[in-house]
C-alpha cells in the first residue's frame, strides 16, 4: 500500500515519465548548476553526454521531460486565441495535430527495440525486410512485432 502511494506521489504528472528518466532529469539540471557556479558558463548537450557517459538523445528526453507541460487549449494571447487555434489553421488540421501528438506519446511508451521498428518502418519508409537486416532478426519476426505493436495501440487509442 505504500509503494503505491510513493508511485502516485512520484507520478504526479498527466503525462507519465519513467522514474529513470525523472531521476536523470534531475542529475542533469543539479550536474548544470555546479558547472554555472564553478564556470560561470552553461554546459551543451555535447558536455553532458561525456559527463555522464550516456547518448544525447537520452539528455534531450529528460530535459524535455521535466519541462512543465502545456496544454494545447490554454490561452496564450490577449485575444483568448488556444495554441491549438494558433497552430492550425481549421478544425481538419487541429485533428491532425492532436493525433500527432496521441501517436508520439504511444511510441514513447514502447521499449527501444519496438521504436526503432516502428521509426524504421514508419517514419524512414523501410521495408520488413530492410528492418530485419538492420536488427539482425527475421522478416517474420518483424512482422509479429509489428503487428503486436500496432494492435497495442489500437486498443489504447479505443480505449
Amino acid at each position: 500500500m505504500i509503494g503505491e502511494i510513493k508511485k502516485f506521489l512520484r507520478d504526479d504528472g498527466i503525462i507519465r515519465i519513467s522514474r529513470s528518466v525523472k531521476e536523470l532529469g534531475i542529475k542533469i539540471k543539479e550536474l548544470e548548476r555546479i558547472y554555472m557556479v564553478k564556470t560561470g558558463e552553461s554546459l551543451c548537450i555535447t558536455k553532458l553526454s561525456k559527463i555522464l557517459e550516456i547518448p544525447e538523445e537520452n539528455i534531450y528526453i529528460a530535459m524535455e521531460a521535466s519541462r512543465n507541460v502545456e496544454s494545447i487549449n490554454e490561452k496564450i494571447d490577449k485575444e483568448g486565441k488556444e495554441l491549438i487555434e494558433i497552430l492550425a489553421t481549421d478544425e481538419d488540421e487541429q485533428t491532425k495535430i492532436i493525433d500527432r501528438i496521441t501517436i508520439l506519446e504511444l511510441i514513447n511508451e514502447l521499449n527501444s527495440r519496438d521504436k526503432q521498428i516502428i521509426d524504421l518502418r514508419y517514419f524512414k519508409d523501410k521495408t520488413q525486410s530492410q528492418v530485419a537486416n538492420i536488427l539482425g532478426i527475421s522478416q517474420v519476426h518483424v512482422s509479429r512485432i509489428e503487428k503486436r505493436i500496432l494492435s497495442n495501440f489500437r486498443e489504447k487509442l479505443l480505449a
